[in-house]
């Protein structure tokens, strides 16, 4: 009883403070790949990642648009990714910033951390005590990243092929990322992802300045998923501008965004319905007629959805054209 008595108090005080010196820590590695981008055409700035860990995406990618972007992985120290982006925000550029939070973190060997800001400076830093393999490797405007790999090539092979990929950030980023995979990729498997890109120019709206942020919290594939809804999301940016157009009563360029959309994700029928309620009150609608018909047949609810558009100006009242769509 003297022992109990005695060890107790002692015990849970220690209970307590571990629970307060590691609440917010990780205590097992990340296993992670990612990197950071700069696009000098547009000034998007980005991160994208796939891991071993349950939603990755609240974890290591942070970006701001017009300031810079950053991974932070392994043994992840998550304000890296604040306090990176306000030391860039003040103009310090990219690799200074990582220097300057290494160097007053004690866990720097542990941890794992990519950075770039808007003028194209890149810091990165692989810790002497991250899993291997892990390893990073520096081009202009970019850094991958890549700690419990099945080979030490990987980041090597995430290199290549975003130097080589086509297409807008996100694309090139996800291009890496397929190819970190297809390289062997993580020792321990996969489990989630993520891509988050900002605009180049801050509008003041944090809403406004992501161009893409997707995450994939739990999957058995989330690179594929990560792909198809990065697809999702290039229509619906585009069905986005068109309802800006549309507004603003810009018909033919609302008519060219709603065509994109439908293009990019054809099993939504909801799509090509705008392209068509957009020919209709353009005055074609035997243009139109063609793509009601094939959009009712797959979703019975858009055909109920035309007297509420006409009700909220959308659509011209004209009954004769009316009961031609609702025909179809």
């Amino acid at each position: 009883h003297w022992v109990l008595d005695k060890m107790f108090p002692k015990f849970f005080i220690f209970l307590a403070i571990s629970a307060y010196l590691f609440a917010d820590t990780p205590i097992r590695p990340i296993s992670t790949y990612s990197i950071v981008a700069f696009d000098e055409k547009t000034g998007q700035l980005g991160v994208a990642v796939q891991s071993h860990w349950f939603s990755v995406g609240t974890v290591v990618p942070w970006a701001k648009a017009g300031v810079g972007a950053v991974a932070t992985q392994s043994i992840a120290e998550p304000s890296y990714g604040p306090e990176g982006l306000a030391l860039m925000e003040k103009g310090i550029p990219a690799d200074e910033v990582l220097q300057s939070l290494l160097a007053k973190d004690s866990g720097e060997n542990v941890r794992q951390i990519g950075m770039v800001d808007a003028n194209g400076n890149v810091g990165a830093h692989t810790g002497a005590r991250c899993i291997r393999y892990a390893g990073h490797k520096i081009g202009k405007h970019y850094s991958v990243q890549a700690n419990i790999m099945a080979k030490p090539t990987v980041p090597n092979a995430m290199s290549k092929a975003f130097e080589n990929a086509k297409g807008d950030l996100a694309e090139r980023m996800l291009v890496a990322l397929e190819a970190a995979e297809e390289e062997g990729g993580e020792l321990r498997g996969k489990q989630s992802a993520a891509i988050l890109v900002v605009s180049g120019t801050p509008s003041g709206d944090v809403w406004k300045d992501r161009v893409v942020d997707i995450q994939i919290g739990d999957h058995h594939d989330p690179l594929g998923e990560l792909r198809r809804l990065l697809n999702i999301s290039k229509a619906y940016y585009h069905a986005q501008k068109g309802d800006e157009y549309m507004e603003k009563d810009k018909m033919d360029l609302a008519l060219q965004e709603y065509s994109l959309a439908a293009n990019l994700y054809p099993e939504n029928p909801e799509l090509p319905f705008w392209t068509a309620v957009t020919l209709a009150q353009t005055g074609e609608l035997e243009k139109a007629l063609p793509i009601f018909k094939e959009v009712f047949s797959k979703n019975k609810s858009l055909r109920e959805l035309i007297p509420r558009i006409i009700e909220s100006g959308f659509l011209k009242d004209d009954q004769e054209m009316v009961d031609q769509i609702l025909n179809q």
